[in-house]
């Protein structure tokens, strides 16, 4: 699947709205036949496009503590935080700036905040953090300005419709042309000859 079509991306925005809606309830907003959307689906998560269907849950409805967010400058360790906070249960969204500090929204009890944060900042102790305490957070899903391509997994060009797709260490991996394609595969023969 090297591209996408106003179909799809429709169908994509109405599982967005909700995920459990059924394919015979989308086939109508989009007309097709509800199998076709299945197919549709399917090709979608088997190019990567849908990663996961998800709930939602309002954590305000369990008593789970303030909403926070967290800005943090982890001074070089970076990935042994970044997998800290994947891991944590009260971090909800993890987010990575393009100047490298981890942004985060979690939940926590309000009185307890600096040490929680700093029981999980341990592994980078010298990180420097701002925390700010929310009072609302609503996730609006969207995919305004999506583009209709995927994206070259060796030079990040547009796929178009002469690109290639191939399932690569349990993932599809989609190329812009054959030349990518056979640099990507080569360069991933070498790191496995090398590990």
């Amino acid at each position: 699947m090297p591209s996408l079509d106003e179909t799809d991306i429709e169908i994509l925005r109405l599982l967005s709205q909700d995920a459990r809606r059924t394919f015979t309830d989308i086939a109508a907003e989009v007309d097709m036949s509800g199998p076709a959307v299945a197919d549709r689906v399917e090709r979608l998560q088997a190019a990567g496009v849908i990663e996961r269907f998800t709930v939602d849950i309002d954590r305000t409805q369990l008593g789970a503590g303030a909403q926070l967010f967290v800005q943090v400058d982890p001074k070089g360790s970076f990935d042994l935080l970044r997998s800290r906070l994947d891991g944590a249960d009260a971090v909800e969204h993890v987010m990575v700036t393009a100047d490298g500090e981890l942004w985060f929204n979690a939940r926590a009890e309000v009185h307890n905040v600096h040490p929680w944060l700093r029981e999980l900042l341990k592994p980078a102790e010298d990180a420097e953090y701002t925390v700010t305490l929310l009072d609302e957070i609503e996730w609006q899903p969207s995919l305004d300005g999506t583009e209709f391509a995927l994206t070259c997994a060796e030079c990040g060009n547009t796929v178009d419709s002469e690109g290639e797709s191939e399932w690569l260490d349990e993932e599809m991996r989609h190329f812009c042309c054959s030349t990518c394609q056979r640099q990507f595969e080569e360069r991933l023969t070498q790191l496995r000859e090398g590990a």
